[in-house]
């Protein structure tokens, strides 16, 4: 029932039309076509089977929807001054089909139409949760302002809105809050007594008793700068009741805050070591009673709560605390963070931005386990292949959207308490939801009356009952008609003598049938090979294999109910090792593996010594040892060079030189040696032993020699470099000694040129001076 277009024929002697034993597992198309014949009330078949009993029209697909939304008529209270519908019922569809009912087999996947489109003037329950802190005082004035106008854009996306308000502080206990008696009555100046949660104003339509609710609630103060949010948001959550939340509703709750909030595990810092119980606690005033008795709420038990109760939290906070409510919201279902400006002057729009956000997208999540999986496929608002996704992002109100829904049975449960259950394919955010009520097939019905259940018949030879069309045989008969007692002389009942001794599982080890108590063993498809033994527990092909070869060939050994028996020479699992170390001896040695190592399986196993590992075929090399290259040097030199030691009478029989012109090393049981002749000529050679033990060496025909030193080439261009040195080096004294004497001779030039005298003159001469003076004459 477990394959895919199977059948199973339950008539009692089912036979084909030549009256041959058929398989009553068989393609249904078989049995359809005529090729096999059953009473078709007898044939077995578990194709899904799907049925819609519920699948209502979409909201968005009748004529005039625009004006459901007001099926509730006008507020009745005095407050109404929005213009906004009380509340009434509003039963909208959104998600269709509505109630489903599968029939599933394992591994046949059942795909399903699911249409989603959001409902035109879809009711809102706005609750809004504000952090009362000393820090948000400015804000709650200006959110008491803004009521009006918080509620009138609501009444622009629907004439069905309601309007609630709730504050919170934090715990009152230390390190939170300070408990000194004065404190606990004026926490701060123009404070109330801190508490934890307090529901001032159940969602409504009156807008006068939220402003005033708002304006009159007073701010509080604590110590730490994390508030107590997460307590509020959960009783906000999960008290439907005293908060008033709509089952036909959009649900947002607006936290307002500028603080990071305390979690699960905060509470042990005030004494408070009890869990979070996700519980309503609030008593007849709307306080929060059990904020000293619990611990604050994990991450995701709010998550959990959200998805149950299908909310919309908007994290509206302070840019500072951005980021942290944003990586919050990220693990908070149907959650989105928005910055709120330092006076919450902004919330309005805010608000409106978010919700826009929140309906502009639908997300299907459901609650499968692990038996069922289930996948999703649309193209969303495109025209384009359909994708696999969950999620489709632009909606607008009343777009459609189509999804295909793949539905799968994994596996069956091993309890049949659980082949009946209910999955749920929800839009997330919205308090609705496709039921789907799946039967899982994991047994078939005949199956279920056991044989106390049956009359026995005939056809059972009246010792069982017919079920499925099998006998069903009773405590003291077996086999396939009931035709087998079930005692034998050894006092083995039934089946079980045709089991080895203590073995429950099948019968004749699964590689035969029992016929009462005796295994008949079937026929292999090679007629070489045999099943045999009395429980059929021996055969001649499961024996180990070597190179592919049962018990490595016929030549090594024979397989004898699954295990090899070798031959003389032979040895090992799969007879795969001679017998005796020869194969281990090298070739002029007495002792197995140069007495280096231990010989297994005819291969030796090389110790480590004090020099290192010891390698080769038979162990008679190491990383400091001579080896044999030595030892085959002369026969080298004279076999491939004629030359050495040897020349004219190699006598080198008991080697194998083949000559190569590159030796290049291929296998680790191989050697290379290098040695130089007499005119320093290098030549190499490698030596192994091949499958005959014979010592084979590979040389390289073409020794490796130094070039002839040409002493002329090099002494020649020596001297030559003496002598452009020497002349380069005169050149440059040359250059040298006339740039200097230039420059004196145009010294002595230039002062030359300046000199005050003629080149004649001596500057040093001084002529001759007269004076003559008239005694007589004194100046008259």
């Amino acid at each position: 029932m477990q394959s895919p277009t199977c059948a199973w024929c339950a008539q009692a002697h089912f036979v084909t039309g030549d009256n041959t034993t058929a398989s009553r597992c068989n393609r249904e198309r078989n049995f359809r076509s005529g090729a096999l014949s059953c009473d078709e009330r007898l044939l077995k078949t578990w194709a899904n089977q799907v049925s819609v009993p519920r699948d209502e029209p979409l909201s968005s697909e009748h004529e005039g929807d625009a004006g459901a939304g007001s099926s509730g008529g006008a507020s009745g209270g005095s407050g109404d001054s929005f213009g906004c519908s009380s509340g009434g019922s509003f039963d909208a569809i959104q998600i269709a089909p509505q109630h489903v009912r599968m029939s599933l087999r394992v591994g046949e996947p059942q795909q399903l139409s699911v249409r989603f489109a959001l409902a035109p003037n879809y009711p809102i329950d706005l609750y809004y949760l504000m952090d009362l802190s000393k820090s948000m005082e400015d804000d709650k004035q200006k959110l008491s302002t803004l009521g009006n106008l918080l509620a009138l854009e609501m009444c622009k996306l629907t004439t069905n809105f309601r309007l609630g308000f709730g504050s919170f502080v934090d715990k009152v206990l230390l390190p939170y809050t300070s408990t000194l008696p004065a404190d606990l009555e004026h926490p701060c100046d123009n404070c109330t007594a801190p508490y934890g949660f307090h529901n001032s104003l159940p969602l409504t339509t009156d807008i006068d008793s939220f402003a005033e609710n708002v304006m009159s609630a007073k701010v509080s103060g604590n110590l730490d700068f994390p508030e107590g949010g997460f307590d509020a948001i959960m009783q906000a959550i999960v008290c439907k009741q005293q908060i008033g939340w709509r089952s036909s509703a959009r649900r947002l709750l607006v936290f307002s805050t500028d603080a990071g909030s305390h979690y699960a595990g905060d509470g042990k810092l005030g004494g408070v070591v009890e869990p979070n119980d996700g519980e309503c606690h609030l008593d007849e005033k709307g306080f929060y009673t059990h904020s000293d008795k619990l611990d604050y709420p994990s991450v995701s038990q709010i998550n959990q709560k959200v998805k149950q109760n299908s909310i919309n939290i908007i994290f509206a906070v302070t840019s500072e605390q951005r980021s942290a409510y944003d990586m919050l919201s990220q693990h908070i279902e149907a959650s989105s963070a928005g910055t709120l400006s330092s006076d919450s002057s902004n919330v309005v729009q805010l608000v409106k931005e978010q919700h826009d956000a929140i309906t502009s997208f639908v997300e299907l999540k459901d609650n499968s386990t692990d038996f069922v999986r289930i996948r999703y496929h649309s193209a969303c608002l495109g025209t384009g292949a359909p994708e696999e996704t969950n999620r489709c992002d632009g909606l607008k109100i009343g777009q459609r959207v189509n999804f295909t829904v793949t539905v799968e049975l994994v596996k069956c449960p091993a309890d049949p308490a659980q082949w009946e259950s209910v999955v749920e394919i929800r839009p997330t955010g919205l308090n609705e939801s496709l039921v789907i009520h799946l039967t899982k097939q994991c047994q078939c019905d005949c199956e279920r009356a056991g044989p106390a259940d049956l009359p026995p018949v005939p056809e059972c030879n009246n010792h069982g009952s017919l079920r499925c069309g099998l006998c069903a045989c009773d405590e003291e008969h077996f086999g396939a008609l009931c035709e087998c007692s079930q005692r034998d002389g050894g006092g083995r009942r039934g089946d079980d003598r045709c089991r080895l001794a203590g073995d429950t599982g099948d019968t004749c080890q699964g590689r035969g049938e029992c016929v009462c108590g005796q295994c008949q063993c079937f026929e292999r498809s090679n007629p070489q090979e045999v099943v045999t033994g009395e429980f059929c527990q021996c055969d001649n092909f499961s024996c180990d294999r070597h190179e592919k070869l049962l018990c490595s060939g016929p030549d090594h050994g024979s397989c004898v109910c699954g295990s090899c028996e070798c031959r003389p020479s032979w040895t090992g699992g799969a007879c795969q090792c001679p017998a005796g170390n020869a194969t281990c001896v090298a070739p002029g040695d007495t002792k197995p593996c140069s007495g280096n190592g231990l010989c297994e399986c005819g291969k030796c196993v090389c110790d480590e010594g004090e020099s290192g590992l010891f390698v080769g075929r038979y162990c008679e090399d190491c990383p400091t040892c001579q080896g044999k290259c030595n030892e085959y040097r002369a026969c080298v030199e004279c076999v491939a060079f004629d030359s050495g030691d040897l020349q004219g009478n190699c006598n080198c029989s008991h080697l194998l030189i083949n000559r190569t012109d590159v030796v290049e090393v291929s296998s680790p049981e191989e050697r290379l040696c290098t040695f130089s002749d007499e005119a320093n000529c290098r030549y190499r050679f490698i030596y192994f032993y091949n499958q005959l033990n014979t010592p084979t060496i590979r040389v390289q025909e073409t020794k490796q020699c130094p070039a002839a030193i040409n002493v002329l080439m090099i002494v020649l261009p020596l001297i030559a470099a003496i002598v452009a040195v020497g002349l380069a080096t005169l050149l440059l004294w040359k250059l040298v000694t006339t740039v200097h004497d230039r420059r004196e001779y145009s010294k002595w030039e230039a002062e030359r040129q300046t000199a005050k005298w003629d080149t004649g003159e001596n500057p040093l001469f001084k002529q001759a001076t007269t004076t003559h003076m008239n005694p007589s004459y004194e100046g008259k």
